[in-house]
């Protein structure tokens, strides 16, 4: 069976703190895989918030981001209360979107719990369309905040 393989880029851009709650426990006792992307939507939250971003809804002037498409590759398992570091990373930009990397470390024995990529793409909800990335909102993710 072939298995998805995911590097990460060298450089993360920002992390945060986690702590793994009952709900995102499953029936085997640890974080279950659906918990995983919302852990990773907690990171991306977090990062708009440290950006000076309200939510994911306004970026910017009626532009939002959306996600297109997931891969999630588990590495160990994580438990109730368990603090996890995610580490975010941005490459692979074009005129409309760009890729966001995710590292999932326990700070406790620093062993690495899942990494994801997600494909986000700038929308314009009111309109129900795409538009390109907000030139501002591109320099932060690229050269810092």
């Amino acid at each position: 069976m072939a298995r998805i393989k995911l590097d990460l880029p060298e450089k993360f851009i920002f992390s945060a703190n986690y702590t793994v709650r009952i709900s995102d426990v499953n029936y085997g006792g640890h974080v279950g895989n659906d918990a995983i992307l919302t852990i990773m939507q907690e990171g991306r939250l977090a990062l708009l918030k440290a950006m000076g971003i309200k939510d994911e809804l306004s970026i910017d002037d009626g532009v939002g981001i959306i996600v297109t498409d997931a891969i999630v590759v588990y590495k160990s398992e994580g438990f109730h209360g368990d603090e996890l570091e995610i580490k975010i990373a941005v490459d692979d930009f074009s005129k409309f979107g760009f890729d966001m990397h995710y590292q999932l470390i326990n700070t406790k024995n620093n062993k690495e719990v899942a990494r994801g990529k997600t494909g986000i793409v700038c929308m314009n909800y009111a309109e129900k369309k795409i538009d390109p990335i907000p030139p501002k909102f591109e320099e932060m993710l690229k050269e810092g905040f």
